[in-house]
C-alpha cells in the first residue's frame, strides 16, 4: 500500500525558512517521507487534538550535530489511512514546545 504524503504550502514556507540555517533539511526529511509513504506512523500521537489523528516525530538534523534530541520535530496529520498531511516542522533549539492551539489552527487552515 502506498500512502499519499502531501506537503501543503504552509509546511513549505516553514521549511524554506529553516533551510537558510539548515541546508540539508530536505535530505533529513527523506527517511520520514519514505516511512510515511510505506504506511508507517512513526512518532507519538497527540491525543489532545481531537478529532484529528496527529503525530509528532523527531527527525535528525544533520546540520546541528546534536542527534535526534536537538533535531527537528515534524507534526503530521493522518487524514485517512492512505493520505497524510505534513502540518509543520520546527527545531527543538528554536521552539521548545509548539502549543496544541497552534497545531490545531494550522490544520484548520489546511483543511477547509
Amino acid at each position: 500500500m502506498t500512502v499519499n504524503v502531501q506537503l501543503p504550502p504552509q509546511f513549505y514556507r516553514v521549511a524554506d525558512r529553516l533551510k537558510k540555517k539548515y541546508p540539508h533539511i530536505l535530505d533529513d526529511l527523506l527517511p520520514l517521507l519514505e516511512q510515511l509513504s510505506a504506511g508507517e506512523t512513526p512518532g507519538d500521537r497527540l491525543q489532545e487534538i481531537t478529532p484529528y489523528i496527529v503525530y509528532k516525530v523527531r527527525v535528525k538534523n544533520s546540520d546541528a550535530r546534536k542527534g535526534r534530541r536537538g533535531g527537528y520535530r515534524v507534526v503530521y496529520y493522518l487524514k485517512t489511512k492512505d493520505h497524510v498531511l505534513l502540518v509543520t516542522i520546527y527545531t527543538k533549539t528554536d521552539t521548545d514546545v509548539l502549543p496544541i492551539e497552534t497545531i490545531r489552527s494550522i490544520i484548520d487552515e489546511i483543511e477547509p
